[in-house]
């Protein structure tokens, strides 16, 4: 009995702070492990008083949300090899929030550990003490993160949609996990729907997968679908901010595997205008959110400039949603092209995930920093681009056994262990909450620069809804430290600090003058 109870006393004796509990696997960093007793929590971590600074830094050698508070300085820092600049008088796009999905995957690998450590994966990811995660995307019906394709009205030429029903995966999978995120958040959770593919009997093909479109006798039929779907998520307590009318509608011009349908933007131009547009209007609606595209850089602008440049199709178009994907292919310069020509409509990052092109035995790789770095990397890039927001794919994946595709086919923040029953959090999960935790939804972009060492270190920086909270997020992709000055006071305030390399930090500093 001596073993366990040595075990137990270690488990205790780490209970009571918030420190990480490392493990180290495959990766160059550390994971940290979470079980049924403890699981490492940032708590409430909020900006200091006027004159003074709290970084917030997690790293490749193992550091994980490691908070220290020090004084600002009246000058940049002797020697500095970054210099970082915020105009506080330069403020642009609103921010929506980041987050993750709730896909079939993600509860059916929650649901594999007991009850207590459930509810630590919910508590990190949406409670005050947790990254506090806000925008939510949840697949409607089947998706390339379920068991098997399916969607919620399977019977075949069912134009009046009489047999819909929502599935045994939303009541199991999905709504459970959806209704406790907002128990515990105390932000107002933005769930979006999107769907992969309209009932097999609407496409082409007659298929969920491979190519094809919808038929055209279907534009009505599949509209009223997505008011069925509005209508049963808000019946069972999941409000519905946004819509995306096609999950990546290009890859239904490809014989895909996954779930799919092709829609050309003019078509989808079309059917939003006369069909999709009218009846979210007819069932009180238009409050929701559309969003047009949902797919990769190298699909802007074009094809969402043939459906705004529509003035009628416009009307019902919020905004555009964008993947990451190809992003090492087309460069941001595509959101601020989308971003000039229509100017009131927002840009949204809704679908990332590391380890998507990876052979299948490295698509997980527990505790890899790259993938942490990467997700840094993109989020700063596209928010200074106009990005709103941005969001991981899937927010749980098992790494032992599991149905078919659902395992190991992207890596994720959080990786499930049903043998150990426990669960580690990657770099990515602290990579998401330098950003997630400390960008108050509702704030706004602020211009930001990096006069030196720009091929090292990239940086954004963000205002508080009501400014009086300046935050700056500062990623080193470089293998060395870096001496940081940040100007936070037009000159009068920095932030000097040794930045270490492989490292994100995330600087809270009252805004000087507010």
């Amino acid at each position: 009995m001596l073993l366990p109870i040595l075990l137990a006393a270690a488990w205790a004796a780490v209970a009571s702070a918030t420190d990480c509990v490392p493990r180290t696997f495959e990766g160059d960093s550390v994971v940290c492990v979470c079980n049924s007793d403890f699981c490492d929590l940032p708590g409430q971590i909020s900006a200091p008083e006027q004159g003074s600074n709290t970084r917030i830094t997690s790293s490749r050698d193992g550091l994980r949300f490691a908070i220290e508070t020090s004084l600002n300085e009246a000058s940049a820092a002797d020697g500095a090899t970054v210099v970082v600049n915020l105009d506080h008088t330069l403020e642009y796009q609103t921010m929506f929030g980041f987050g993750g999905a709730f896909t079939d995957a993600t509860g059916l690998n929650i649901q594999k550990l007991p009850a207590e450590a459930q509810d630590w994966i919910m508590k990190s990811y949406f409670s005050p003490d947790g990254i506090e995660y806000n925008l939510c995307r949840i697949p409607i019906a089947g998706c390339d993160f379920s068991t098997h394709p399916y969607s919620y009205d399977d019977v075949e030429g069912d134009v009046d949609l009489v047999y819909f029903n929502l599935t045994m995966e939303d009541y199991e999978y999905k709504l459970p996990y959806i209704r406790r995120a907002i128990e515990l958040a105390s932000r107002e959770l933005l769930l979006f729907g999107s769907p992969w593919a309209p009932p097999a009997w609407m496409k082409e093909n007659g298929m969920f997968n491979g190519t094809g479109g919808l038929l055209p006798e279907m534009w009505q039929p599949w509209s009223n679908y997505f008011v069925k779907f509005v209508q049963a998520y808000e019946a069972e307590g999941a409000p519905i901010w946004g819509l995306t009318p096609q999950n990546e509608p290009l890859t239904g011009f490809e014989d895909y595997w996954f779930n799919t349908c092709a829609w050309s933007a003019e078509d989808m131009r079309d059917w939003i205008k006369t069909n999709l547009g009218p009846t979210l209007e007819a069932a009180d609606m238009g409050h929701i959110k559309l969003m047009v595209v949902d797919h990769n850089r190298d699909s802007l602008p074009w094809y969402a400039q043939t459906i705004l440049e529509d003035v009628d199709a416009n009307k019902y178009v919020d905004g555009t949603a964008v993947h990451w994907y190809e992003d090492n292919k087309t460069g941001p310069y595509v959101l601020s092209e989308l971003n000039d020509l229509f100017p009131d409509k927002f840009l949204l990052y809704t679908e990332a995930c590391g380890g998507f092109a990876a052979d299948p035995d490295e698509r997980v790789i527990l505790g890899d920093w790259s993938r942490a770095q990467n997700y840094a990397y993109d989020i700063i890039e596209d928010v200074s681009h106009w990005s709103t927001g941005w969001v991981d794919w899937n927010m749980a994946l098992d790494t032992i056994g599991g149905p078919n595709w659902v395992d190991n086919f992207v890596d994720s923040p959080i990786i499930v262990n049903e043998a150990d029953q426990e669960f580690y959090k990657q770099p990515m999960f602290y990579a998401m909450g330098h950003f997630s935790k400390f960008i108050e939804p509702g704030g706004h972009y602020v211009s930001t620069t990096v006069s030196e060492g720009s091929d090292r270190v990239v940086a954004a920086g963000f205002h508080s809804i009501d400014h009086a909270t300046s935050t700056v997020v500062l990623l080193n992709m470089g293998e060395s430290e870096e001496l940081v000055s940040v100007d936070v006071g037009s000159g009068l305030e920095f932030v000097n600090f040794a930045l270490p390399g492989k490292a994100i930090v995330t600087i809270l500093v009252p805004t000087p003058g507010v």
